[in-house]
């Protein structure tokens, strides 16, 4: 539920932008002259804010979207809206249409290893190649070309008219299925962002016999490129990369609005010292990870949260101590009774056949682990968070001294 809501959160933003833009170029009167006039200028400069923030933040693909989304506006100023109906304008308007999806859905799947180094060049290139085809085109005069990228994939007309050709709007819709599916895979806002800049820029492209569509929608799509730099830097900042729990950072920013009655708990992965030198740190990534998979699945609305290192803290808003032992017990015991299998170093990570070979029969090696946790909740002698946390480290003390493997308070 938790991950559902924020998959929305993260989409309300470039939602709301594209169907401000997409009311406003629908409505030419909406806007005053003077506002349209300085619709070219916000396109650039919302790009330029896109390029700006991608190349502070090291979001390559950011940097290259923007600039790609950029030469087509320019290009399509250039060459379609100076002279409409020309050869020119028919060849850049299609190349546009067909082109700028592959070059976004590119950018997408390509490692992001930053701006300002040799690993930029394949994203340079995808971009140069795209521009440089559609000169070629212009610049000796393919008209067979031009006429083939316009001539309809079927007899069946589009549901609505459109002046985007029939493998323009093919283009698009796999162009958005494949950002889409890195997006998934990645599980980045930046990534989504070129979904929605793909989006924004296809209705432009759509509404572009309206004076003001297109520049308003690039406007738009340079817009949700910033959104999506800004979200990917808070899950950055928020967010565990391994466990892809929220942080301690994020604790601390949720402890400061919590209810004035609450329990933290206090997890810590038994021996783990020991484990990784047994294991390696590859099998130690693994366990923190299942790990913060059944934490994250706590009952009794409890919170969990990456605190550092093997150790983890779970917050139960609005609940005591006795409200959450039951779910701590509950989870301890389910942490012990699983058994992990040893990643073979030759299984796959990501696909479905090194899913298939995670079961123990793989390889016959399979590790359990246990944890101990500390439980405290807020009193009139731990009035603040601090304290409660103290506490809690505390009972996790007494666990550990204890025999390890409970839950102590």
């Amino acid at each position: 539920m938790q991950r559902a809501l924020a998959a929305v959160g993260v989409a309300v933003p470039p939602i709301a932008i594209l169907a401000a833009a997409w009311w406003l170029a629908h409505r030419p009167g909406a806007l005053p002259p003077a506002a349209v006039a300085m619709l070219p200028g916000a396109a650039y400069g919302a790009l330029a804010a896109a390029f700006l923030l991608g190349l502070a933040f090291h979001r390559g693909r950011i940097v290259f979207a923007a600039l790609a989304v950029g030469l087509g506006y320019a290009a399509f100023e250039q060459f379609v809206a100076g002279a409409p109906g020309s050869f020119a304008a028919r060849a850049t308007f299609a190349g546009l249409c067909v082109l700028a999806p592959p070059v976004l859905a590119a950018l997408a799947w390509l490692e992001e290893r930053g701006t300002l180094s040799v690993h930029a060049l394949p994203r340079l290139g995808v971009v140069a190649a795209a521009a440089v085809l559609v000169w070629w085109i212009v610049a000796t005069g393919r008209a067979a070309t031009v006429d083939w990228a316009y001539a309809p994939l079927t007899a069946t007309a589009t549901p609505f008219e459109t002046p985007i050709p029939q493998i323009g709007l093919a283009s698009i819709a796999l162009g958005l299925v494949a950002i889409a599916g890195a997006a998934a895979v990645k599980r980045s806002a930046a990534v989504g962002g070129l979904a929605w800049a793909l989006a924004a820029f296809a209705f432009g492209l759509h509404l572009s016999g309206v004076r003001a569509a297109l520049p308003l929608l690039v406007a738009a799509s340079g817009l949700v490129l910033v959104v999506g730099v800004l979200q990917e830097t808070y899950r950055l900042a928020f967010h565990d990369e391994l466990t892809r729990l929220p942080s301690r950072r994020a604790l601390n920013e949720r402890l400061k609005a919590v209810a004035r009655r609450y329990a933290i708990a206090m997890v810590d992965v038994d021996n783990f010292k020991s484990f990784n030198d047994a294991y390696g740190h590859d099998v130690g990534d693994q366990v923190l990870r299942m790990v913060a998979a059944r934490l994250a699945r706590v009952g009794g609305g409890g919170e969990a949260y990456r605190y550092g290192g093997e150790e983890f803290t779970v917050l139960f808003s609005g609940k005591s101590v006795d409200d959450a032992l039951p779910h701590l017990k509950a989870l301890r015991a389910n942490i012990e009774e699983y058994r992990m299998a040893i990643r073979a170093p030759d299984r796959p990570r990501r696909t479905r056949a090194g899913k298939r070979r995670r079961s123990p029969a793989s390889t016959g090696r399979t590790v359990s682990v246990t944890v101990s946790i500390g439980v405290a909740e807020r009193s009139d002698h731990n009035d603040y968070a601090e304290a409660v946390i103290k506490a809690a480290d505390k009972a996790l003390y007494r666990a550990k001294r204890g025999g390890r493997n409970r839950v102590a308070t």
